[in-house]
């Protein structure tokens, strides 16, 4: 195939030639007005001589023809899975490739494209982005149509044809049925997180996508980490605020569930998952302390240093056996309140601590019994034993001591000894990884520093996470009822916060002891825990012991999948899954089950899974392309249309033919040769001088 045009190649700049033109005329024009003769061949001879400066040439191209590039667009994402729209869309594309594949010079490029599953992107269904970027690579002429297989909720819809940078029509192939109907959950409005304990709110909205339909209710269902909380009936087409309180401080999963409506496309958008991380207002901490002595201040300085906690402390100075005539008004001290603290507001303790305390007296055993109480509802209790431990003035002689795990012997050792973390306490997150732990230093040299008295017990109940004398009971962590207690059977603790002999991790100690007891989730000694991260989704297991029993995952579709824990360290293990659905996943040991929350909260993707062309209808118009359902109906043939010929047809869906070409060869002919000129403009000269001269 060939092509001809005029090109030209002034020999002088454009300004030039048009000002030797002018003089030209203005010569010619007083000659006219002087009516000389030979006007005429003077104006030839300019003429001749200004197209030769003109320099015109004849261009001959030697094109070859491309192909036609089409374009087809299959839709994978979510809402592609409902009912029979994959095949559809299988079918469709199937067929697209045949019928382009039988037209003369024609190219297909599939693009697959919408399928963010797994992901946290929340911008719904995406075609033009991939599309405008397989659009860049191909020159416009060549574009010859695009085919879209999809449901037609897209939303990345391009406002105009012209901003696509094509010429060509655009169909639509529509997957899905007519007039179908879908109920829907949207949280409207979530917090990220909340104050234990505090009453919080969220709203959510329930709709019936049904054409007329109006009114009603709906049953919703709340879960928090698994456990129903709430079941209420919520209004159709209005917002509804749900009340609830976190138990626990970290990260709760609260899942959010409506019965299924007259009509459903997926009941995938009848669930949503809220995160809500719990984070604990000011601890309240109760200090009761018995005769004074050196650690004292150490365990003051301690809990006074953290500005999340609230310190209520007393020591008891002056007991009730105490009468030395000292008159009241020169008492400096105050009375020790203890129907207040131990009767009215025992309960609002996060946390109580006895240390060194005996029995004196100041505390009847109705409080003591008020105390024991408490921490098998829920509450915490930690005692830091002293010599009176093992004397019948011990608080496990009155009804604390069916809460206590350790049980004193009687003996006292008060000989150096190095604290030891137990085997159980190199997997128990309390003792864990210790800075200086003498039991992962190498050789067991100890690097902490020695202590020297420590109260001997045999232990009833819990764990013993430190021992040290003659592999004695140091530090026992229990659980009783609802609650839990620690019991240190050393007052010389305090040596660590003083640096002797290198001091050690007592501050750090005591913050893991205090939030162990107090429930804190990072610090459960059998915990299973998950969460999304990065497309993975990661499983840690923490356990005391060295079982290690496959999880079962439960995906967001009901699939069930085995995975095998790794072991990470001692008390750890964990496991790995890449994350293909969004949506809630069960993870379970058979003991434990944990829920970890993937994708957006309320994804863009299903708020309206229903089949429709309407949003894409304009662009189709525009670019003189159509819509077609695929359900009931037969699939169109295709054919190559020109000029401004319909683009489709009853049964019928059209592409244009591209024009493009790539140009193998230029031939170069000039229109007015040298020789030429030189005849043309001599002759025109000549003849003006012949008709001058007569």
């Amino acid at each position: 195939m060939s092509a001809l045009s005029v090109q030209w190649a002034p020999l002088l700049p454009g300004t030039i030639l048009a000002g030797l033109a002018v003089v030209a005329l203005l010569l010619l024009a007083l000659a006219l007005w002087r009516r000389a003769p030979g006007v005429f061949w003077r104006g030839l001879a300019f003429g001749v001589l200004l197209l030769a400066l003109a320099n015109p040439a004849l261009i001959e191209e030697q094109r070859d023809p491309l192909r036609d590039v089409v374009f087809v667009v299959a839709d994978d994402s979510t809402s592609q899975t409902i009912d029979e729209r994959s095949g559809q869309t299988d079918l469709a594309v199937a067929h697209l490739l045949e019928q382009l594949g039988e037209l003369g010079d024609t190219e297909v490029r599939l693009i697959r494209a919408g399928d963010n599953r797994g992901t946290q992107d929340n911008r719904g269904t995406r075609l033009f982005g991939p599309l405008r970027q397989a659009l860049a690579k191909v020159p416009h002429q060549r574009i010859a149509g695009i085919f879209l297989v999809s449901d037609g909720q897209i939303h990345d819809l391009p406002e105009t044809v012209e901003s696509l940078g094509i010429e060509a029509p655009v169909h639509l192939l529509l997957t899905g049925e007519e007039d179908e109907g879908d109920r829907r959950l949207m949280v409207t409005q979530a917090p990220s997180f909340g104050i234990v304990g505090d009453q919080l709110s969220l709203t959510l909205r329930v709709d019936d996508l049904i054409s007329g339909a109006a009114g009603g209710s709906g049953r919703i269902t709340l879960r928090q980490n698994g456990q129903v909380t709430q079941s209420l009936d919520a209004p159709i087409g209005s917002e509804q605020e749900i009340a609830f309180e976190l138990n626990h401080r970290g990260p709760s999963v609260l899942e959010i569930e409506v019965a299924p409506g007259p009509e459903e496309l997926t009941l995938a958008n009848n669930r949503a998952a809220v995160v809500v991380n719990g984070v604990r207002d000011r601890l309240r901490v109760l200090l009761v302390s018995g005769e004074p002595h050196a650690g004292e201040r150490a365990w003051r300085n301690i809990l006074k240093s953290d500005p999340s906690v609230d310190l209520v402390h007393f020591t008891i100075l002056r007991p009730p056996e105490k009468q030395d005539g000292t008159p009241i008004r020169e008492l400096s001290l105050i009375a020790f309140p203890t129907r207040e603290l131990f009767e009215i507001k025992l309960d609002e303790f996060d946390l109580i601590i006895f240390d060194r305390y005996r029995r004196r007296g100041v505390l009847p055993s109705i409080y003591l019994e008020n105390v024991a109480a408490y921490v098998e509802k829920g509450g915490a209790l930690l005692e830091a034993v002293g010599p009176t431990f093992a004397t019948p003035l011990s608080l496990y002689r009155t009804p604390l001591g069916r809460v206590l795990p350790g049980e004193p012997t009687g003996a006292i050792f008060e000989n150096g000894f190095h604290p030891k973390v137990t085997d159980i306490g190199q997997r128990h997150p309390v003792t864990a990884g210790l800075d200086g732990d003498p039991g992962s230093s190498e050789e067991g040299a100890p690097s902490w520093g020695r202590w020297f008295r420590q109260i001997d017990a045999d232990p009833s109940s819990g764990v013993i996470v430190m021992e040290g004398i003659s592999e004695r009971p140091l530090l026992i962590l229990d659980r009783v009822g609802e609650g839990r207690v620690a019991q240190l059977m050393s007052d010389h603790m305090w040596l660590w916060s003083r640096g002797f002999e290198g001091g050690g991790p007592q501050a750090e100690l005591l913050r893991r002891i205090s939030h162990w007891l107090m429930k804190e989730p990072d610090l459960e000694e059998d915990d299973l825990r998950a969460e999304v991260r990065a497309g993975q989704l990661r499983i840690t297991r923490r356990s005391l012991t060295e079982e290690l029993p496959e999880v079962t995952i439960t995906l967001p579709s009901g699939t069930k999948r085995s995975l095998p824990l790794t072991p990470e360290g001692p008390g750890r293990a964990n496991a790995q899954l890449a994350v293909s659905e969004n949506g809630l996943y069960q993870i379970t040991d058979g003991t434990l089950t944990t829920l970890a929350a993937a994708g957006p909260l309320n994804p863009l993707e299903l708020r309206d899974p229903r089949s429709t062309a309407a949003l894409i209808d304009p662009l189709l118009r525009e670019s003189g392309g159509t819509a077609r359902r695929l359900a009931g109906q037969d699939l169109p043939e295709l054919r190559k249309v020109s000029g401004s010929r319909d683009r489709f047809g009853r049964n019928w869906l059209g592409i244009k033919s591209g024009g493009g070409y790539v140009v193998t060869g230029v031939l170069q002919i000039p229109l007015l040769p040298a020789l030429l000129v030189l005849f043309l403009a001599l002759a025109a000269v000549v003849l003006a001088w012949q008709r001058e001269g007569r």
